[in-house]
């Protein structure tokens, strides 16, 4: 210890205290101590204005996610940093909104924005009798509250009349192209046929969202009160609905043989969506509804935990499918509606149909960074879904079983694309620890059965096709028949012997 540092201290040691590259003998800590004394010159430092003013604004700092409306965000930094996924973030045809107003490869569009204003305006001067005028006008109104769902920084560029064009124009083309497609009048919107499907896919990025009240706005002046809602609505359902399948003869038997014993009765109990339980609010944008027909908040339960976590070990559909555990298609598109079902020496889990098509990737990464947003759900419940098909899918075997079940309908490629969509798509994500932590204990308990993975693996084995089945029951019958051959010797033999 060198004088400027030993100045004011005071150090006082017993016997045994040796100093240097000699051995320290036993001490007691009560035999010594160490005094440090403060020197008499010293003062206390004083807090300039800067630093005053810069704890004020700490003290007063608002709390994360307590803005009064959520605004529309950027896609955070994390998710872009995927070099893979980048391009799932940028619109292909149309800009909606001021993040990618201005790119040069979306300028096309713009005269098709123009085309369907206009026929916007001339249906609502027909069926409201509202001119373009009075549209636009709404549209300026609400300026002010619509800047406010932007970050400042995004805006600052656009005056309160340049704002107000760019979302004049945007929520007259949203909304007549969804009238178009609703309505299937395709013609009317004088766009080549991928040029539509690009524009759908446009609708549902994070950076491409506009106001719903200006779309709110907009709808008033030419639908009835809940036309333009229920035509939004159908928009969005109508890419997720599932195709009408017919089950055969056996399958409708297994549904009545369920519902006998009072399965199905707690799987299709329905539950109240987030649409349902906010239906008096206003939704931020098509993303938020998007989502709120995919994901029921409710159906998270309280289990788990952040810092631990439940330990659920993941195994592949194959591997499920082998230890008894079968897959069913359930009946609703709600990403959150998965069910376990356990029965005497197998189990049932029923997940949600989903299609898999060259949009879905994007429209799944989008609701991730939508989640990952502030002033947003806190369920993950998207992100909870994807890290739960990420531990079922591995291989493309694992898609070929969900895929017979009618679970994944594949409109993208081979099997082994969408199990690399899904590997690519969970890839640093974390999930909510409430999410299907049920249903994950009861896979785990199942799996940790051994009884009832032997008789499944016994079953695989021995009866994998329907020949083998065939073969089972010739093989009984013909020992059956051996044994009987046996006996009717015996009894021919004994009979047969002359008497004593």
């Amino acid at each position: 210890m060198d004088k400027q540092s030993a100045k004011g201290t005071k150090v006082t040691r017993e016997e045994g205290w040796n100093v240097g590259n000699e051995k320290f003998a036993d001490i007691n800590p009560e035999e010594w101590s160490i005094t440090f004394h403060q020197e008499s010159n010293s003062t206390s430092h004083e807090i300039s204005e800067n630093e005053r003013k810069w704890l004020c604004s700490v003290e007063n700092s608002p709390a994360i996610g307590s803005s009064e409306k959520p605004k529309i965000q950027m896609v955070p930094k994390m998710h872009r940093e995927n070099e893979a996924n980048r391009r799932c973030y940028e619109p292909l045809v149309v800009a909606i909104g001021p993040f990618h107003h201005e790119k040069s490869k979306l300028q096309p569009m713009e005269k098709y924005k123009v085309l369907l204003a206009n026929q916007f305006a001339k249906e609502s001067s027909k069926e409201k009798s509202v001119s373009i005028d009075v549209l636009y006008t709404r549209v300026k109104d609400i300026v002010p509250s619509a800047r406010d769902c932007y970050a400042k920084d995004s805006i600052k560029d656009y005056n309160d009349e340049e704002f107000a064009k760019m979302m004049f124009l945007d929520g007259c083309f949203i909304l007549q192209y969804i009238h178009c497609l609703v309505t299937r009048n395709y013609k009317q919107l004088q766009m080549k046929s991928h040029d539509i499907a690009f524009i759908r896919r446009d609708l549902f990025l994070l950076e491409n969202q506009l106001p719903f009240e200006v779309l709110h706005v907009l709808m008033s002046c030419r639908f009835k009160k809940d036309e333009g809602m229920e035509m939004i609505k159908t928009f969005i359902s109508s890419a997720h609905a599932k195709p009408l399948q017919s089950h055969g003869l056996i399958q409708n038997i297994k549904y009545l043989f369920l519902d006998f014993f009072g399965k199905i009765s707690e799987r299709e109990k329905p539950s109240l969506t987030q649409e349902e339980t906010s239906k008096n609010q206003i939704p931020a944008h098509l993303l938020e509804i998007l989502r709120a027909q995919l994901i029921d908040p409710n159906a998270f339960s309280e289990g788990g935990c952040y810092l631990r976590g439940e330990w659920c070990s993941y195994r592949s559909a194959r591997e499920l499918s082998r230890a008894g555990i079968h897959f069913e298609c359930g009946k609703r598109r709600c990403l959150s509606d998965i069910k376990f079902n356990s029965f005497r020496f197998s189990a049932l889990l029923t997940l949600p149909p989903i299609t898999i098509d060259d949009s879905t990737k994007s429209e799944l990464l989008n609701l991730v960074a939508y989640e990952a947003c502030p002033d947003t759900p806190d369920d993950f419940g998207v992100t909870s879904y994807l890290c739960l098909m990420d531990s079922l899918i591995d291989h493309a075997e694992d898609v070929k079983e969900l895929r017979s079940k009618g679970i994944l309908l594949n409109f993208l490629g081979s099997d082994q694309e969408v199990a690399n969509l899904f590997n690519e798509i969970a890839t640093d994500l974390v999930p909510n620890p409430h999410a299907f932590i049920d249903v994950k204990h009861k896979i785990e308990n199942h799996y940790n059965n051994k009884g009832k993975v032997w008789v499944a693996e016994w079953k695989n084995t021995h009866f994998d096709s329907p020949w083998t089945v065939v073969a089972f029951i010739a093989a009984i019958f013909l020992i059956l028949l051996q044994v009987a051959d046996t006996v009717l010797a015996a009894f021919q033999v004994k009979f047969a012997e002359p008497p004593k």
